[in-house]
């Protein structure tokens, strides 16, 4: 869209047919979720998706639906290197071949490794787990999932999940949004709506994103205060939805990262967690937990009072600068979505720039 311009943008479409992106890694859970033996059911993009580990801990994904009557895979159980469905017993290996029909006699022939279960390639890095949702059953990561500065202090210090009634698009555009703290988040702890200064923060493009780059907190954010010293502050998004703010105190670091994972075309599951090696967080631990989570869902209560305009499908205006973050979601999309399409590599549409708002 041109500079200035107020409409709203459309997301690009797909085999999925709701304006997701395929070929890319999306969040699934914490490896500290899955444990050997066990099963988790996970819907992502509107795919069942079976997340497990075998016996020795390897990480497995499977479409979980059991080709020959349609049972959950996930409510079976791990035997030996199978999972065994728990309607026939059919096994299926974690690359999602068949390995076992019980019920055929040794008289009945049947090449059962041509039957097959979709395998979503899946990988551990930092303590997450992220799914490659490819375009298609064949397809193959082409990149890593990213590698996130500041993850450190071991286990994280803080994890907090909600599920937002909301398309992604509308989940990421509302968590991005710099104007909306002083309405949707009052507090005596961060600010009020009488509490509002003129911004203005640089920005610069990042590998399938972008960055307010580093630069010292609002003196109206009152939060940052806990940390003492004089913190530090970067904020990133990068494609399909994740948003991570990297403070640093000093030699002293916290990383709080929301992973944004759609479950579907109305709902969007949100997974806050945060790492420090920060004192704070072994002396403020409750408060800072209890502010985290009162942030999230009260971000989660506009996007219900949103839903009730949302339902009359209204244009919507996105105004200069303050929207200009939402406008490079979408242009980052249609481009993601482009270069998947064209076979070739991916241009960062976003240009440095310093964007103003009141807040």
């Amino acid at each position: 869209m041109a500079e200035g311009d107020t409409r709203t943008a459309k997301a690009p479409t797909n085999r999925f047919g709701q304006g997701f992106l395929t070929d890319v890694w999306y969040f699934a859970a914490l490896s500290s979720d899955l444990k050997p033996g066990k099963l988790a059911r996970h819907e992502i993009l509107g795919e069942p998706v079976l997340l497990g580990r075998g016996r020795t801990g390897e990480l497995f994904a499977l479409r979980d639906i059991c080709p020959h009557r349609a049972a959950p895979l996930s409510a079976g159980r791990v035997v030996a290197d199978t999972v065994e469905c728990p309607y026939h017993g059919w096994r299926f290996r974690t690359d999602g071949a068949c390995a076992a029909v019980p019920s055929l006699t040794a008289d009945q022939p049947m090449d059962i490794s041509r039957i097959r279960v979709r395998r979503y390639p899946a990988v551990e890095s930092q303590g997450l787990v992220f799914v490659w949702i490819g375009s298609d059953a064949n397809s193959e990561p082409d990149h890593p999932p990213p590698v996130f500065p500041g993850v450190v202090g071991g286990a994280p210090k803080l994890v907090d999940r909600m599920v937002f009634d909301a398309h992604i698009d509308h989940a990421v555009v509302g968590l991005m949004d710099p104007a909306h703290g002083p309405y949707v988040h009052q507090q005596w702890w961060w600010r009020s709506k009488h509490s509002q200064h003129e911004k203005a923060k640089r920005f610069e493009p990042r590998e399938a994103g972008f960055a307010m780059v580093r630069h010292e907190p609002s003196k109206n954010s009152r939060a940052y205060a806990v940390l003492g010293g004089q913190p530090l502050t970067e904020i990133t998004f990068r494609l399909p939805g994740l948003r991570w703010e990297h403070v640093t105190v000093g030699k002293r670091q916290v990383l709080s990262l929301t992973c944004l994972t759609p479950v579907n075309e109305r709902q969007t599951r949100i997974t806050q967690i945060v790492w420090s090696d920060h004192p704070a967080f072994l002396l403020l631990k409750p408060f800072i937990a209890a502010g985290a989570r009162a942030f999230l869902r009260q971000d989660g209560r506009m996007v219900d009072l949103q839903n009730e305009g949302l339902r009359y499908d209204p244009t919507l205006l996105w105004i200069d600068d303050a929207d200009k973050q939402a406008k490079w979601y979408q242009q980052l999309k249609r481009e993601w979505a482009a270069s998947r399409r064209e076979n070739r590599s991916f241009r960062n549409p976003v240009e440095p720039a310093v964007l103003k708002w009141r807040s």
